[in-house]
């Protein structure tokens, strides 16, 4: 028998934060929730804080199952293990070094119950030990707009503010949906797959979720060739699963969104890694929608005047002191 909502998180090194992020979990006031943690082999304390934590939610236990890896397999294979054992209606990803705003399931299930949706997106909220930032995303009418957004930077493609219909993961002319086990960096992109399938999305102009930067084990924190190998591998997953569907300046916007990380950098090896990701991209630098600065940062990368990028990213580090 299902249940209107499958809540999905992966534990890796989180003992610091697992249980605020559990405790959240459990006081949520939607009570038809099914909880499913995923222990990717995690080496330190976390699951027995998580089992302290649950212990206090009686009421909750007959809601809650505890998955485990006998080895670790990364971000996307702990995701894909939860989303294969889920029942719920809709899916929810949450991070196990984040937390929710007590109400945010409730809110976003009636939302998506209300307007007939397969995905509700929301506002939410940037945390770092000292301050909160509400990062609000733009409002979309058709999944085709919102899809446009995603592919364009206009809104970010993380898991974590989005409610899914479970269907949409689920096999069909275009087959199944997971997320690309093995290939961490990037993983996210999965949800605009997702977007590509959705018939009717709605926004929730209301901060949920609460993305702590703080954590430095988390999944995503390493920064390795390793990692830039796998998110090539997932834009190009995007870009195959895409190619012929959406114009084509969609995609290229989406290519240089995905290398533009590479001109904040001061190293030279993250300029000529720019040059080589995608270059049939750069001839759509002039009509690209985003900042000024970040135009003139893709401008000078195109003809290989790379002193302006050294010296943004020196303004940058005395910015931020």
């Amino acid at each position: 028998m299902s249940t209107c909502l499958s809540v999905i998180i992966p534990i890796f090194r989180v003992e610091a934060y697992i249980e605020r992020c559990t405790r959240s979990l459990m006081e949520q006031t939607l009570d038809d929730i099914e909880y499913i943690f995923v222990d990717d082999c995690s080496p330190d304390a976390s699951i027995a804080v998580l089992q302290r934590v649950l212990n206090d939610y009686p009421e909750r236990q007959g809601q809650v199952r505890v998955l485990r890896h006998t080895e670790n397999r990364g971000l996307p294979a702990a995701r894909n293990t939860g989303l294969a054992a889920a029942t719920g209606d809709y899916i929810f990803h949450c991070d196990s070094d984040d937390f929710l705003e007590r109400d945010a399931l409730a809110s976003m299930y009636e939302a998506a119950v209300k307007n007939e949706a397969d995905i509700v997106y929301t506002d939410w909220y940037l945390n770092y030990p000292d301050k909160e930032r509400l990062m609000r995303c733009p409002a979309y009418n058709t999944p085709e707009e919102a899809l446009c957004g995603l592919l364009h930077g206009t809104m970010k493609y993380n898991v974590w503010n989005k409610l899914v219909k479970r269907e949409l993961y689920n096999e069909n002319e275009d087959g199944n949906v997971s997320f690309p086990a093995g290939h961490g960096m990037g993983e996210d992109m999965t949800m605009i797959l997702l977007f590509a399938k959705a018939r009717r999305v709605t926004y929730l102009p209301k901060g949920t979720y609460h993305y702590v930067r703080q954590n430095e084990n988390a999944f995503t924190a390493a920064r390795s060739e390793v990692s830039y190998d796998d998110m090539r591998f997932n834009a190009e997953r995007v870009i195959q699963a895409l190619d012929g569907r959406v114009p084509d300046e969609d995609l290229a916007c989406f290519k240089l969104n995905v290398k533009f990380p590479f001109l904040i950098s001061n190293r030279h090896e993250d300029y000529e890694r720019w040059q080589t990701w995608f270059p049939e991209a750069n001839n759509m630098i002039p009509n690209h929608k985003v900042s000024t600065r970040a135009r003139m940062l893709e401008r000078c990368a195109a003809h290989r005047l790379y002193a302006p990028l050294k010296l943004h990213h020196l303004l940058l580090q005395v910015t931020q002191r």
